[in-house]
């Protein structure tokens, strides 16, 4: 019965030492103003600005040459208008056009010839119209090289059904390809859904890697590294209550970014369990959290951390299909980034604010993402206690 209430009180004694740990750091973050400031900044204005900026065609410059001046030429330039294009001259010459794109001066000149008029009502041969495109914004120049070829498609396709018609033809009559598109999850293709929950879990990222890693360094720092070290506590307590402590800090944050910036600024719809949501989120911190912690272990200081958490963080955002279909990778890169923790991570932040998908379906990425987890706690953890020898 000793032995049991002996057992009871160790128990009770190493839970009571993590909480006081626990609680250390939440006065410790307020009073460090530079920190504090940062986790405020990163979880509402930096959401906020990288949600406005868009990787939409949006007023992308074109200029013409209109030498048929015709009505199907002027049908043809109107259609290149807001949101997507603006037209500033319709009038230039071709070498002035060529000039203007070199300059960077116009995404899109489109030149269409004398004839283009008389060659369609002819209707013997294609009639031929110019579009040059600036590229080297390849996203913006490949979206304007799209939108052009569409828009000029479809006032083909239209030209076709009308003269068909005069002749007496059936445009209905003839083959036709139905393509039925059913448009799930976001069906107004609204980018600021994508790009607000993908800053989120970004700055998640940078948090649950940064806090940790911080708040140790700022121990040796202080010069109060060496009392922890003969303290009466162990090197696992003094790791988990600083990781604890940062995660309930990060799940503040991201529920502040989710119901105020997400939610009512950007009506993002949540459509999945919240408090899953949480629970997934509070693992991944524990996942990533190894990864500052190891990196806190070589630095000696934030100056150094700093260094340290720019080789880690950055590739894994970069890398991890936030921003780029992991499928667009060579194979070897893919491989690479099967072992970060937010790869498995944006499968369940979208599968659940998004899809609505439940733990029956995300069950396979969570278990992965806590497996890596695990074993990246544990290296830091040896790291961490080789300093205590």
């Amino acid at each position: 019965m000793n032995l049991q209430n002996e057992s009871w009180y160790q128990i009770a004694l190493w839970f009571r030492q993590v909480s006081v740990m626990i609680l250390k750091e939440f006065p410790q973050l307020v009073r460090d103003r530079a920190v504090f400031a940062y986790i405020l900044y990163i979880f509402t204005l930096d959401i906020i600005i990288a949600s406005g900026a868009t990787l939409e065609l949006k007023n992308a410059k074109v200029i013409i040459n209109d030498g048929d001046r015709s009505h199907i030429s002027r049908e043809l330039i109107y259609r290149f208008r807001a949101p997507y294009f603006d037209v500033v001259d319709v009038d230039m010459h071709p070498d002035a056009a060529l000039r203007s794109l070199d300059h960077g001066d116009a995404t899109l000149f489109l030149d269409i010839p004398a004839n283009f008029n008389e060659t369609l009502q002819r209707g013997q041969e294609p009639a031929v119209i110019q579009m040059l495109v600036d590229t080297s914004i390849a996203n913006l120049g490949y979206l304007a090289a799209s939108y052009g070829t569409q828009i000029s498609s479809e006032l083909g396709a239209e030209w076709v059904g009308q003269h068909l018609s005069a002749a007496g033809a059936s445009v209905g009559s003839l083959p036709q390809i139905n393509n039925q598109r059913r448009i799930r999850f976001n069906p107004d293709i609204n980018e600021s859904w994508f790009s607000s929950i993908s800053e989120l879990l970004a700055v998640i990222t940078v948090a649950c890697i940064f806090l940790p890693s911080i708040a140790m360094v700022r121990e040796k720092e202080r010069g109060t590294f060496e009392q922890l070290m003969v303290s009466p506590l162990t090197p696992f307590q003094i790791m988990f209550s600083k990781i604890v402590a940062m995660m309930i800090v990060m799940l503040i944050g991201s529920a502040l970014s989710l119901f105020v910036i997400l939610e009512f600024l950007f009506d993002v719809p949540l459509r999945g369990s919240l408090p899953l949501f949480f629970a997934l989120t509070a693992l991944y911190a524990f996942a990533t959290a190894g990864l500052g912690m190891l990196a806190a272990t070589f630095a000696r200081n934030s100056g150094q951390l700093g260094m340290l958490l720019m080789l880690i963080v950055f590739p894994i955002i970069m890398l991890s299909g936030l921003w780029v279909q992991p499928e667009s990778m060579p194979i070897w890169l893919q491989q690479i980034i099967n072992l970060t923790p937010l790869r498995y991570f944006i499968d369940i932040a979208y599968g659940i604010l998004l899809r609505g998908a439940g733990i029956d379906v995300l069950w396979d990425s969570a278990v992965k993402m806590a497996g890596i987890g695990v074993i990246l706690f544990t290296f830091a953890l040896w790291r961490f206690q080789q300093q205590f020898k």
